[in-house]
C-alpha cells in the first residue's frame, strides 16, 4: 500500500510588494503578487524527501484560497509534488484559522492520507495555529518543530 502524504500549503502575498486593505479590512488581492509560503517549501521538501525514501508513495499538495492560489500549487508540483488539490470558494474569503482548519479537514479526509505536513506558519500571519487545529479536526496527533523525519515500518519518528 503507498504511503499517503498530504503537505497543506498556503498562497501568501509577496513580503516585497504594497499592501492595500479591501474595505472590509482583509488584504486586497486583486494588486497584491503573492506566492507559495516560503515555510510551506520547507514541508514540500521533507515531504518529498519522506517519499523518496519511501518505497511507494504520494505526496499530494492542498490549499485553501482564492483562483491565484493555482500558483502555489504549481510551484509545489515543479518542486515534486505527485497531485494538488484547491478548495476555492468566494465564501471563504476572510475565513479565520478555525474556519480554515475545518475546509482543510475535509479536504484531507477526502483527499485520503497516512501523514500530514504542514509548514511552521504561513509567511503572511504567522500564527502558527492552522496546523494544531488540523490534528484537532482529524483526531489525530501533532508533532511541532522537527528538523528531521523519517518513516519507517509504519511508524513516523522526528527530532
Amino acid at each position: 500500500m503507498s504511503l499517503r502524504i498530504v503537505v497543506t500549503v498556503k498562497y501568501v502575498p509577496d513580503a516585497t510588494g504594497d499592501r492595500h486593505f479591501a474595505d472590509d479590512l482583509t488584504l486586497d488581492r486583486e494588486d497584491v503578487d503573492g506566492l507559495l509560503s516560503e515555510l510551506d517549501e520547507y514541508a514540500v521538501e521533507q515531504a518529498l524527501q519522506i517519499a523518496d525514501a519511501a518505497d511507494d508513495a504520494e505526496v499530494a499538495v492542498l490549499t485553501v484560497g482564492p483562483e491565484d492560489a493555482k500558483d502555489a500549487l504549481r510551484k509545489a508540483l515543479s518542486m515534486g509534488a505527485d497531485k494538488a488539490v484547491h478548495v476555492e470558494d468566494d465564501d471563504l474569503h476572510g475565513t479565520d484559522a478555525l474556519g480554515t482548519s475545518l475546509v482543510l479537514a475535509k479536504a484531507v479526509e477526502e483527499t485520503g492520507y497516512d501523514l500530514v505536513i504542514s509548514g511552521m506558519a504561513s509567511t503572511d500571519g504567522t500564527m502558527g495555529v492552522v496546523p494544531a487545529l488540523l490534528a484537532e479536526r482529524l483526531g489525530v496527533p501533532q508533532v511541532t518543530l522537527l528538523s528531521q523525519v523519517s518513516v519507517e515500518g509504519g511508524v513516523v519518528r522526528g527530532r
